[in-house]
């Protein structure tokens, strides 16, 4: 971006929204691009854990030693991280959890090589200090513990306390393979949007990797899963995020304004915000905001990265509902939501094979590939996933090595390296 083009969107940024009107157009244009689908990138989140005692809680100073320059900011106040050597960025979730997020690539197969480039550069980084990747989607060892200390976690973890234990579990002791790819063209969104929330159910089910928690079975084949769904409701809600079928950016749009504040940014004290005061309440200075500043486009782009939804439109459509795979397996989802949504034909094929299990997020957790008819949503779009792997640029031996991982899991099988 040039200086001109930051300073422009420094002085947008800073101006006050006027109506919701204007706040909702503002939202469709900012979280739904359009364009043909070309880009992919990928999302690694991994637990750490000591290598020789996993139960002992990760420390902000190891963590601070072990990843040195490319420490982010909420470790290190004040600092600016470098980026890893192939161009992804790295960050922690509030319970030290790495999270490793590419560059946008046109390639999978440079998408591929980036990321296991820059996971091995914070492997040796880690290992340094004594510290492994998990390969669990939910720490199978260590009740929840934060260690990052900022207003934004502090007030979340507040936040989510009111609705139980599952949000501070969620921000914690989780981690998922979060996979992006473009919105597309106008006239495809819908379709391309609805596809993505109907797979959930079945992936979810597919690569379910979160059983144990704290050293006990939960019961649950995506006890990760599970904790999101047990935060609250109005941010996290998949039926809520999958109904937009018409029109999804003026949809996403009015949701976007009619949920709750999570938090209030303020440059001293505490970030918590009423519990029921919606954005558009504070547009129009309703409740507690009537004695607030009026908000800022700024404040509404930070308002979007409090919604945890399945699929979050952050210009392109991001995928969160897959757990985190053991660090070999990443590739599995990632190339095979690719292939999934390749094409407006695999796309409309999507959406028919999946209609039996439509929004059974919750059997998904629960039951995993126990379910009959996820089994069976599973396993077809598998061979419809792997059919389409040779259209995606990768080595074949790749390509063979995820048709056999997949068989495995639908096999119950799965494979941990």
């Amino acid at each position: 971006m040039s200086a001109g083009a930051r300073e422009a969107a420094g002085e947008v940024a800073a101006c006050a929204v006027a109506d919701r009107a204007e706040g909702e157009a503002y939202v469709a244009s900012v979280c739904f691009k359009h364009g043909p689908p070309r880009l992919t990138g990928a999302e690694l989140e991994f637990l750490v854990h000591d290598a020789v005692d996993p139960r002992r809680a990760p420390d902000p100073d190891r963590l601070r030693r072990a990843l040195g320059g490319h420490a982010p900011a909420t470790l290190v106040p004040g600092g600016r991280a470098a980026p890893l050597p192939s161009g992804s960025a790295l960050t922690l979730e509030p319970g030290g959890q790495v999270e490793i997020s590419t560059r946008p690539h046109t390639s999978l197969r440079g998408l591929m090589t980036d990321a296991e480039a820059d996971l091995a550069h914070v492997t040796d980084l880690l290992a340094g200090e004594g510290l492994v990747l998990g390969e669990r989607a939910i720490d199978p060892l260590r009740p929840p513990v934060r260690i990052l200390d900022t207003e934004r976690y502090a007030a979340m973890q507040r936040r989510f306390a009111a609705f139980g234990p599952g949000g501070e579990t969620m921000m914690c002791s989780t981690a998922a393979v979060q996979v992006c790819v473009d919105a597309g063209e106008a006239v495809a969104v819908p379709a391309r949007w609805a596809a993505v929330h109907a797979l959930g159910p079945v992936l979810l089910a597919l690569f379910a990797n979160s059983r144990t928690h704290t050293g006990r079975d939960t019961g649950y084949a995506s006890a990760r899963w599970r904790a999101v769904m047990d935060t609250e409701p109005a941010r996290t809600d998949p039926a809520a995020a999958g109904d937009a079928v018409a029109d999804p950016p003026a949809r996403w749009a009015s949701r976007v304004l009619d949920t709750p504040l999570m938090v209030r940014r303020r440059t001293a004290g505490s970030w918590d915000a009423p519990s029921r005061l919606t954005f558009a309440d504070w547009i129009a200075r309703r409740g507690a905001a009537r004695h607030w500043a009026p908000p800022t486009f700024a404040d509404l782009d930070y308002h979007l990265t409090t919604l945890f939804t399945p699929v979050r439109p952050r210009g392109h459509l991001e995928v969160r509902y897959i757990d985190a795979q053991p660090p070999g397996r990443w590739v599995d989802p990632v190339a095979l939501l690719v292939a999934l949504v390749r094409t407006p034909a695999v796309v409309d094929r999507v959406r028919e094979v999946c209609a039996p299990t439509e929004g059974r997020w919750a059997d998904a957790a629960r039951l995993g590939l126990a379910d009959p008819a996820l089994h069976r949503g599973a396993r077809a779009v598998a061979e419809l996933g792997c059919d389409g792997l040779a259209d995606l640029d990768l080595p074949p031996v790749l390509t063979d090595e995820i048709v056999t991982a997949v068989a495995a899991r639908l096999d119950g099988r799965p494979r941990t390296g």
